[in-house]
């Protein structure tokens, strides 16, 4: 269930190298660049990597955040926490030139969720931690891999 309607930011672009990225959403001349909320840290990083690497390209971001209900309780998002994902979510927005929108997922699973509001073939940036295991981050990167995406992980310290 996505919670209410996209929320859109208007921004210039801005300098950086350019991306190897070449796939176009829909014919439109837009690449849609989705950036999964992970930890605010590291999604603030993807964010900051995001201008860089598309510099030259039509982008639009497409900031996804995924609350994920546990089972006894209802499908939705406490009020509280909706808030608090939205301002999240908002502050990154804001954090870049590109033009972007939000979505706010309630889900029973992770995947799940992303699963809803991506289309088939999405590109997908997203970053983690460099660790000797497998983070969360890594794990939804090879699902979202596996679901048919076109997923870019980005290591930080």
């Amino acid at each position: 269930m996505v919670i209410g309607s996209p929320l859109e930011n208007r921004r210039v672009g801005a300098d950086g190298a350019a991306a190897q990225i070449t796939e176009r959403i829909g014919g439109a001349g837009t690449l849609e660049v989705v950036v999964p909320y992970t930890k605010p840290e590291i999604t603030a990083r993807v964010v900051e990597s995001a201008a860089a690497l598309t510099a030259g390209l039509e982008v639009r971001l497409k900031f996804v955040a995924v609350y994920v209900a546990p089972y006894p309780a209802e499908l939705r998002c406490p009020a509280a926490m909706e808030r608090h994902l939205t301002a999240r979510l908002t502050e990154l927005a804001e954090r870049t030139t590109l033009p972007s929108c939000l979505h706010l997922v309630v889900s029973r699973d992770r995947s799940d969720g992303f699963r809803e509001v991506l289309r088939p073939g999405s590109v997908v940036l997203m970053g983690s931690r460099k660790r000797p295991w497998r983070t969360r981050e890594e794990k939804l990167a090879r699902d979202l891999t596996l679901q048919g995406h076109h997923v870019s992980l980005l290591h930080f310290d």
